[in-house]
C-alpha cells in the first residue's frame, strides 16, 4: 500500500511539473524541435532541471542495497549501443517529432479529456501490446543489475 501511495505521489508531482512547464502541450515540444523556425528552448531547461534532480537520486540508489520502501533497486547495466536501441530510438524520435507527444505528456493530456490524447494513448497501448506479442522474436533484452534486499 505504501509503495502504491508513493508511486501515486511521485506521479502527481511529475504530472504537475509537466503541466506547470507546459511540456504536455505538443506545440511546446514541436517549438523546441523546430531549430530552423521559432525555436523555443524551454524544453532544454526542463530537461536540465530533471537531470539535476535525477543525478543525486541515482548516486544515492547506487549506494543503497534496497529501496526506501523495500524491494530491489534495479539499475541498467548495459552500455552497448545495439540495433534495437537505435531502431527504438529512431521510432520514438520520429513519433515524438511528428506528434509532439511522448508517453508521459500523453497520459497527462489525457487527464484534460483531450480526444487527441486518448487516440495517442490508445495507439501507444497498442504498440506496447504488439511489442509484447513479438518481442520474443528478437535477441534477449539488455542486462539489469538487481540489488536484492
Amino acid at each position: 500500500m505504501k509503495r502504491n501511495l508513493f508511486a501515486l505521489a511521485i506521479g502527481l508531482i511529475f504530472g504537475l511539473g509537466l503541466c506547470i512547464s507546459g511540456m504536455y502541450l505538443p506545440a511546446k515540444v514541436i517549438g523546441f524541435l523546430d531549430l530552423a523556425g521559432a525555436w523555443d528552448p524551454s524544453l532544454a531547461f526542463v530537461m536540465i532541471g530533471a537531470i539535476v534532480v535525477a543525478l543525486p537520486a541515482f548516486w544515492i540508489a547506487k549506494r543503497r542495497s534496497n529501496a526506501w520502501l523495500g524491494g530491489a533497486i534495479e539499475l541498467p547495466t548495459a552500455r552497448s549501443i545495439d540495433a534495437p536501441l537505435i531502431v527504438g530510438s529512431a521510432i520514438f524520435g520520429i513519433g515524438w517529432g511528428l506528434a509532439g507527444v511522448c508517453p508521459a505528456p500523453g497520459v497527462v493530456d489525457l487527464g484534460f479529456l483531450n480526444g487527441d490524447a486518448a487516440i495517442f494513448v490508445a495507439a501507444m497501448a497498442a504498440g506496447v501490446l504488439i511489442y509484447r506479442a513479438t518481442s520474443h522474436w528478437r535477441l534477449p533484452d539488455a542486462g539489469v543489475l538487481t540489488q536484492d534486499a
